[in-house]
């Protein structure tokens, strides 16, 4: 009787007992695909025994472009000192910072000068906490395999960011130099504190869904969360200090003049030491060839603070942005940069160039996709974010190359620059930030349209 019911299901559904085609490596095929290695070939022979013992990169070397890319520029910013992120994913907010470091050099009229980074990275993280568990609170009736509610415990809290986090930072939380809240061990190496951090999150997520599910008030959901994040703060303070509300600060100046020891409150220092600088002035571009370009995009719920903005940039063609991006270094201002930093790096010269390396002549195979597969494949995206602050030029003024101030200390790269080709930007380059008086008006008139919202999870995020 149960045969008889199976077969009866079976035709309903439309199955056969018709085998179905093997799909998988037959001896025949097999015989087919060796044919592409033929260990009997002198050349074939040659480059195994050369990749078997040495590293594949080393050995794609391009030997006739080395040399051929110098570190001079027309036209560069004023920028001293270099900084250094360490082992941790913070390169969003050095770079936000580096691009205001030499304004506030010029200011104070001094030789170096470096913002507190752990500073705002104890409030981005405290910040991203309450978002997840806010985040939470608003999915704790969906199933633990709705999409967003995955998305959200995956990782609750982590070291990266956006030109937008850093806006909902600054004008919340303001700036200290960096000797009133220096770096500590779990700043520069930030891995262990986010993992409890993250451990800690989930479990206090599963309590408030838990709440929820209970018909728990309103009032003391919001209370259980006041408490999770009273712990957060803790597991951050006793990991990197406790934030300064008020500190006293003198500096020494270049003709070695020592300033008067005078009180600040955090915002009271951001402006004092930026007193022409608005963050809202500046405006987020993108490179999406996946993308209609002249639109306005939204990414869901992607900030670093409930209270915040989302990360919303213009899609304009590469050739636009490097059009922006050489007016505002021409006029001593940098710009933030976002890129896919490993592709073609030659790290002990400070070089990115798609000549640098040829592993279609190591490996006798073409590797042919273009920047927009690339992106919707996961072979490229943006993965670190730089400072852009130098630019050359030929006899027609277009661009040749650029550069780079990075965080990965002075020793890294070239004096801890990377200098790249603009071939290499056309390729590689995805976010920028600039000042709107370095937008054309039409471009600009692209705000005021109703952005396009993308979900968090989308391939370029």
């Amino acid at each position: 009787m149960r045969k008889s019911l199976l077969a009866g299901a079976a035709v309903l559904l439309g199955i056969t007992a018709v085998a179905q085609p093997n799909k998988g490596i037959s001896k025949d095929m097999l015989d087919q695909i060796k044919k592409s290695y033929n260990a009997n070939d002198p050349s074939t022979r040659a480059i195994t025994n050369a990749l078997t013992h040495v590293d594949a990169k080393k050995l794609a070397e391009n030997n006739a472009f080395e040399g051929k890319i110098d570190h001079l520029f027309k036209y560069k910013v004023d920028v001293s000192g270099i900084t250094d992120q360490k082992s941790s994913g913070r390169c969003w907010m050095f770079t936000s910072l580096n691009m205001f470091r030499p304004k506030a050099i010029k200011q104070l009229n001094v030789s170096e000068f470096e913002f507190s980074q752990s500073y705002l990275y104890f409030y981005d993280l405290l910040e991203k906490s309450n978002l997840f568990l806010e985040n939470v609170i608003a999915t704790a009736t969906s199933p633990m395999d709705d999409r967003r509610v995955e998305w959200y415990f995956k990782s609750p809290v982590d070291d990266g960011g956006t030109w937008a986090g850093f806006i909902n930072l600054v004008d919340k939380y303001g700036l200290v130099p960096k000797s009133a809240m220096p770096e500590t061990n779990s700043s520069s190496s930030t891995s262990a504190m986010g993992s409890i951090l993250k451990s800690k999150l989930r479990e206090d997520g599963l309590i408030l869904r838990d709440m929820v599910a209970k018909k728990a008030k309103p009032s003391a959901i919001e209370a259980q969360k006041a408490t999770m994040l009273g712990e957060v703060y803790r597991i951050l303070a006793l990991n990197l200090g406790e934030p300064p509300t008020t500190f006293d600060w003198r500096y020494k100046k270049k003709d070695g003049a020592i300033s008067d020891l005078q009180a600040y409150t955090p915002i009271s220092f951001y402006h004092a030491v930026l007193p022409d600088v608005k963050v809202g002035d500046y405006v987020m571009m993108m490179n999406d060839p996946t993308r209609p370009y002249y639109k306005l995009y939204e990414i869901e719920n992607y900030r670093n603070a409930q209270d915040g903005i989302n990360w919303c940039y213009i899609n304009l063609p590469v050739e636009d942005l490097k059009q922006i991006a050489l007016e505002s270094i021409k006029s001593n201002e940098a710009v933030y940069g976002g890129v896919d930093v490993g592709k073609f790096l030659n790290s002990t010269d400070g070089i990115s160039a798609l000549e640098n390396y040829d592993y279609e002549a190591l490996y006798g195979i073409k590797f042919g996709m273009d920047k927009k597969q690339r992106i919707m494949t996961g072979e490229s995206g943006s993965s670190h974010g730089m400072a852009i602050v130098a630019v050359d030029v030929d006899k027609n003024e277009k661009p040749t190359k650029w550069q780079f101030e990075n965080s990965w200390g002075a020793s890294s790269g070239h004096n801890g620059y990377l200098t790249f080709t603009d071939s290499w930007f056309s390729e590689y380059m995805f976010r920028m930030v600039v000042l709107k008086k370095f937008i054309k008006p039409e471009i600009l008139k692209i705000l005021d349209q109703k952005p396009v919202v993308l979900p968090p999870w989308d391939p370029m995020f």
